[in-house]
């Protein structure tokens, strides 16, 4: 979790990468975004529309999605009231990739819009996790049996695997996924909350999925992607980055931490590595997934 949090990422993203996005849509147009009127072939003959996803993948942000939206094909990218949407192929079957925003609120709106749009077969929470158990490593997957929160909501997502298959599989876990609301920074935290809950990685958003699924009736999987190991903290300048409330206040802060530390550039740009790395490897993994679906 903590790789959402990437300084570098998060400037680009609201400064100088803002502006360099909305130059580069305006430039792209019609590669980007779906033209107006229906689409005709090179007879001036209406095509079909393309057929509805089978399957919808949530993430909460671009940085966890990034990977696998590069591994598609035919992709059209559309800004929609609730989410941002990637539709296309992966691994030949249609999808839609839904960007959501972070936390329960946005993840669970988002998810009763995409549902209600597409009614796909499948519906996969994905991004980032952190780990509450020494077990999980950096890079990790995780495939949640259960997901459940701090309020008490308990949701069975019906992964079943042998322990055997598990253990054929390096890196791979299966267990209870817990939904929180904030970022855990230090270990001492993780350690409580996996004893608490008997969870084994933590997110921000798959209750809230997995409640609107349960509404529309849609199959569920939770995949994650272990971020940050149960030994992982924050840099104290992020910290304090991410108790800014403003734009402003966040670049003042960004700024700071370079004068008074310029060696924490090298942790953000650390993370930054860490989160490209983790956003390929999970693309991967969700790539063999998209064949193996019913």
């Amino acid at each position: 979790m903590i790789l959402r949090w990437l300084v570098a990422n998060f400037v680009r993203q609201h400064a100088k990468q803002h502006l360099f996005d909305m130059v580069a849509e305006a430039a792209r147009g019609a590669d980007q975004f779906p033209a107006a009127g229906p689409q005709v072939d090179e007879n001036g003959a209406p095509l079909p529309p393309p057929p509805p996803p089978e399957v919808v993948f949530v993430f909460a942000l671009a940085v966890e999605a990034s990977g696998l939206v590069d591994t598609m094909t035919d992709t059209v990218k559309t800004r929609c009231a609730e989410f941002v949407e990637h539709a296309g192929y992966v691994a030949g079957r249609r999808v839609a990739v839904i960007e959501t925003g972070v936390g329960c609120d946005a993840a669970g709106r988002a998810t009763l819009a995409a549902l209600k749009l597409h009614q796909p077969k499948w519906v996969v929470s994905t991004g980032f996790a952190g780990a509450l158990s020494s077990d999980l490593r950096r890079g990790h997957i995780m495939m949640a049996n259960q997901a459940v929160d701090t309020q008490g909501q308990q949701f069975d997502l019906g992964m079943r695997m042998e322990q055997a298959a598990i253990d054929s599989s390096p890196g791979l876990h299966v267990g209870t996924l817990l939904t929180i609301d904030h970022l855990v920074r230090t270990r001492e935290e993780r350690t409580r909350l996996g004893r608490e809950y008997q969870a084994i990685a933590c997110d921000m958003e798959t209750t809230a999925v997995a409640q609107a699924c349960q509404l529309a009736k849609r199959r569920l999987l939770s995949v994650r992607i272990i971020s940050d190991a149960l030994d992982d903290e924050l840099p104290k300048e992020i910290e304090q980055l991410l108790e800014q409330k403003t734009l402003a206040s966040k670049l003042g802060a960004a700024a700071g931490a370079i004068v008074s530390r310029p060696s924490s550039v090298k942790d953000m740009w650390k993370l930054q590595e860490q989160a490209l790395k983790a956003t390929d490897r999970l693309a991967r993994f969700l790539t063999s997934l998209v064949s193996q679906l019913d």
